[in-house]
């Protein structure tokens, strides 16, 4: 689906988008103006703003999906095509969506709920079928520079209450923040979820799993839990001697 593109940013949205970790730059970059559709009644009644750069598109059928539950106070920018996106779901009142200009997420799925974040810088290379998926107030941001094989699974919690059975703790991640660095390539069917920092120029192994933990910058880490098992590294996207 393509819009019509009317007003532009404004300075409150601007600063939001700002204070869920999109970079000055990037809002910079491009000409974002709210896209201006057949949308229901309730999308704006309801104070949701769909902000597009020249050339952005969404498939019809996932801007329907989109629309399907009413919501208050939804923020999503969308900087280029995107047709290759299989969803993209809000999950309540408040969520924060970008995704900028060079993001590839082939067979991708995108969830945020209600207070949540979702932040994607480009370029992202997610060859098919990663899942990024942010709730409970939850954020994840990335830099540019990604590279993500098949089957990334990027969230901030596990969906479910896991608890202590005399005490009642609660064990798992309930709305954690993930930020991963610039030039990370995470390898096939990767995990990434809980509280969780990758550094820059690191890697992450095939099916590893980074949960709750912070990767230095230029390693490589896998296992299940994953651990570093090369430091002082950097990787290429050419596959050369």
């Amino acid at each position: 689906m393509e819009w019509n593109r009317g007003a532009s940013l404004t300075l409150e949205h601007r600063e939001r988008f700002r204070a869920a970790g999109v970079d000055a730059e990037r809002l910079d970059a491009l000409d974002w103006r709210q896209a201006e559709g057949d949308w229901p009644s309730w999308w704006s009644d309801l104070g949701n703003a769909l902000y597009v750069a020249p050339g952005a598109r969404l498939p019809d059928a996932l801007v329907s999906h989109l629309l399907t539950f009413p919501f208050r106070d939804a923020l999503v920018a969308v900087g280029g095509p995107m047709d290759h996106l299989t969803s993209l779901l809000l999950g309540g009142d408040g969520a924060t969506v970008f995704i900028d200009e060079a993001c590839v997420l082939t067979a991708g799925e995108i969830y945020c709920g209600a207070g949540s974040q979702v932040v994607l810088h480009g370029p992202l290379l997610a060859t098919r079928c990663a899942v990024v998926d942010a709730r409970n107030g939850g954020s994840v941001v990335v830099d540019g520079d990604q590279l993500w094989a098949a089957n990334v699974y990027v969230a901030t919690d596990d969906m479910h209450r896991l608890e202590d059975l005399v005490t009642g703790e609660r064990l798992n991640p309930f709305g954690a923040s993930i930020r991963i660095r610039r030039h990370v390539w995470l390898c096939r069917d990767a995990v990434v979820t809980g509280h969780v920092e990758i550094g820059e120029g690191a890697c992450v192994g095939m099916r590893s799993i980074v949960r709750g933990q912070k990767v230095p910058a230029h390693t490589v880490v896998a296992g299940t839990p994953a651990r570093i098992v090369r430091e002082n590294v950097t990787w290429d996207y050419t596959d050369r001697p």
